[in-house]
C-alpha cells in the first residue's frame, strides 16, 4: 500500500520572475488556491496522506500554508469567510507533512534522493506541482496510477502524447504497448535533440517509484550542468526489471510556463471555481 508522496519544491521558478523573486512558484494562485495545494489534494485523493516536501531557501511560505494561521482564523471566525478555509483545514487535520531541505540544486534525481530518509523502504508517489492535472470525470492522475501499481508492483511514469516538434522539451519514452494506454518502457531520453526523440510520448510530473530507485540514483553519474537526471535512474530500473508508462485520463496544464499557467487559471475558473 502506498502511503507517501514526495513533492520536490526547491526550484527557483525563474520563468516567473519577478513574481518568484520572493515568492515560491508553487504558491502562485490558480484562481484562489496555490498551485501546490492542487497537487497535495490529488495525492490525498489517492490515499497518500504522508506528504514530504523537498524544499529549499525562500520556501517557508509552503510550510506556513499547510499550518494553522491563528491571526486569520481569529479575524474571520463566525463569518461567511470561514468557508474559504474548509479545504485547507481538512488537509491540515488529516495529512502528515514533513520537510527536508535540498541545499544544492542538482536535478530532480538529487531532489528525490534528498527525501530518502523521510520515505524509507517503500514505494511512493512523486508530484511535480508545475504540472497541474485535472481528472475531470475520472479519478485524479495519482489515484489512477496507484490502482495500476497495486496490479503491477513496479515503478510507473505518467506520459502523454505531445507534438513531435515539442518532444525535445521533455523526457521521452520508447516502449512496448501492453494494453490500452499502458507501455512497458524500453528506453527513456531526457530532452532529446530535435528530430531524435524515440517517440512522442512525453513524461509528465507524476511518478510512482519503488524504493530501489534510491540506489539507482546513487549509482547515476551527474549529467549536463552537474544534474542527476531521474530519467537515467528510472531507465536502469526498466533495463533490470520493469517500468510502465501510463497514458493517464484527464487534462494536464504546464504551469511552469506562463502560457500554461494562464490556460490552467482560465480552465479552473470556468470549470471548478464557478461550478461551486
Amino acid at each position: 500500500m502506498i502511503r507517501k508522496c514526495l513533492f520536490p519544491v526547491a526550484g527557483y521558478g525563474t520563468r516567473f520572475l519577478p513574481a518568484t523573486k520572493s515568492m515560491p512558484k508553487e504558491m502562485l494562485p490558480v484562481v484562489n488556491k496555490p498551485l501546490v495545494q492542487y497537487g497535495v489534494e490529488e495525492a490525498v485523493e489517492a490515499g497518500l496522506e504522508n506528504i514530504t516536501f523537498v524544499t529549499g531557501r525562500g520556501k517557508r511560505s509552503i510550510a506556513d500554508h499547510f499550518d494553522i494561521s491563528y491571526e486569520v482564523e481569529h479575524q474571520i471566525a463566525g463569518t461567511a469567510k470561514e468557508e474559504y478555509l474548509t479545504g485547507i483545514r481538512h488537509l491540515i487535520d488529516t495529512v502528515n507533512f514533513s520537510f527536508i531541505r535540498q541545499h544544492e540544486m542538482k536535478g530532480l534525481g538529487h531532489a528525490i534522493l534528498t527525501g530518502e530518509s523521510l520515505i524509507g523502504d517503500e514505494s511512493f508517489g512523486v508530484v511535480l506541482a508545475d504540472d497541474l492535472c485535472i481528472g475531470g470525470e475520472y479519478d485524479g492522475v495519482m489515484a489512477q496510477m496507484v490502482k495500476l501499481h497495486k496490479q503491477f508492483r513496479c515503478s510507473i511514469v505518467a506520459i502523454q502524447e505531445v507534438p513531435e516538434d515539442e518532444a525535445h522539451k521533455y523526457g521521452v519514452i520508447a516502449g512496448e504497448a501492453m494494453s490500452d494506454g499502458i507501455f512497458r518502457i524500453t528506453d527513456m531520453v531526457e530532452k532529446p535533440p530535435k528530430g531524435e526523440a524515440p517517440s512522442n510520448l512525453a513524461i509528465i510530473g507524476r511518478y510512482i517509484l519503488t524504493p530501489d530507485i534510491f540506489d539507482k540514483i546513487r549509482e547515476t553519474p551527474p549529467g549536463k550542468n552537474g544534474e542527476v537526471q531521474i530519467t537515467d535512474a528510472i531507465l536502469r530500473q526498466a533495463q533490470e526489471g520493469c517500468v510502465l508508462g501510463y497514458k493517464f485520463k484527464g487534462r494536464r496544464f504546464d504551469c511552469g510556463s506562463v502560457d500554461g499557467f494562464v490556460e490552467a487559471t482560465n480552465y479552473c475558473y470556468e470549470n471548478i471555481y464557478k461550478a461551486k
